[in-house]
């Protein structure tokens, strides 16, 4: 086939996006296709005017990746692509909605306080969960201006570095626990749910270096977790992907908290990285599936 990888963007992640990019093409011309790369970003929008392929392979993460916004050209233009459409995109990326939607078909979240940066005062601005907390953008990934505030202080100053990444920012209550992700893949109302993966990083959490630098954390398969659970995982994978209106893969990622009450979503990522450290790859992996595999597998879903 004739496909298009669009990768890079404009969006924090680039570099991870990069790397997925080269990923995925490399995959693909070992599997004997003809590959277009496109270093995507709103100006080339000309290049896809005119782009005749049989589908597009979207290795882009984040904004105008992610977010539904591609998604919706490609559709206007009639061309195929791999993952979730624009409804489905749009709702996961905005973490805020994706917690409103998965918590309605009763998917254990974390507590969270929604703020937006018109409305938020420092001098008026009340918390309703207990410390620690978790500040983070509602549109970002990669932990991408996440912090953990445990006082006042901290917590502004968290508010203050994710209004620098997205005008609406979510904190959440800090939940002490193991941190899994379960892949999901398959075609739509078939999902099937990947082995559970456990991550250990390196530093203090996992942050972006210990996603993505070489040795920054360890992923453990399956996860040290016990049969109950990894079922429970595993369904409430597949029901958040499908109350996101999500397509053909993706992958969500859980606390297992030390407590020993059950897991609790953190997001779901409906493009899931395809860097030589990422965890969709590993649990293709673990039910046979190499990496070139795996490219072509999602491709077949999307075609067809």
């Amino acid at each position: 086939m004739k496909v298009a990888v669009l990768y890079g963007g404009t969006s924090g992640e680039r570099e991870v996006s990069l790397s997925s990019g080269k990923g995925i093409i490399n995959a693909l011309e070992k599997k004997g296709h003809e590959v277009i790369g496109i270093d995507f970003n709103p100006s080339k929008i000309n290049e896809l005017l005119t782009l005749d392929v049989d589908v597009v392979f979207i290795g882009l993460h984040g904004r105008f990746g992610e977010d539904g916004r591609i998604q919706g050209l490609l559709d206007m233009l009639n061309i195929p692509y791999v993952g979730s459409g624009v409804l489905g995109s749009a709702l996961a990326m905005n973490k805020v909605k994706a917690k409103r939607i998965m918590e309605s078909v009763g998917i254990r979240v974390a507590k969270d306080q929604a703020i937006n940066a018109e409305t938020f005062s420092r001098e008026s601005f009340v918390l309703e969960i207990d410390y620690p907390v978790v500040v983070k953008p509602a549109s970002e990934g990669s932990t991408i201006g996440i912090t953990i505030a445990n006082n006042e202080q901290e917590l502004l100053a968290g508010i203050e570095e994710a209004f620098k990444h997205d005008e609406d920012v979510l904190i959440e209550e800090f939940i002490a626990g193991m941190e899994v992700t379960v892949s999901v893949l398959g075609k739509k109302g078939a999902e099937q749910a990947l082995p559970v993966i456990e991550i250990v990083p390196k530093n203090k959490f996992y942050d972006y270096e210990a996603k993505y630098a070489p040795g920054g954390s360890d992923h453990i398969i399956p996860a040290r977790v016990s049969d109950e659970i990894t079922v429970y995982l595993q369904k409430n994978a597949v029901l958040a992907h499908q109350s996101l209106n999500c397509k053909t893969y993706s992958r969500t990622d859980f606390i297992v908290p030390f407590d020993g009450s059950l897991p609790v979503v953190l997001e779901v990522n409906t493009l899931p990285g395809m860097t030589p450290t990422s965890l969709f790859p590993d649990a293709a992996k673990e039910i046979g599936l190499s990496y070139e595999d795996m490219i072509e597998r999602l491709i077949e879903l999307s075609i067809k």
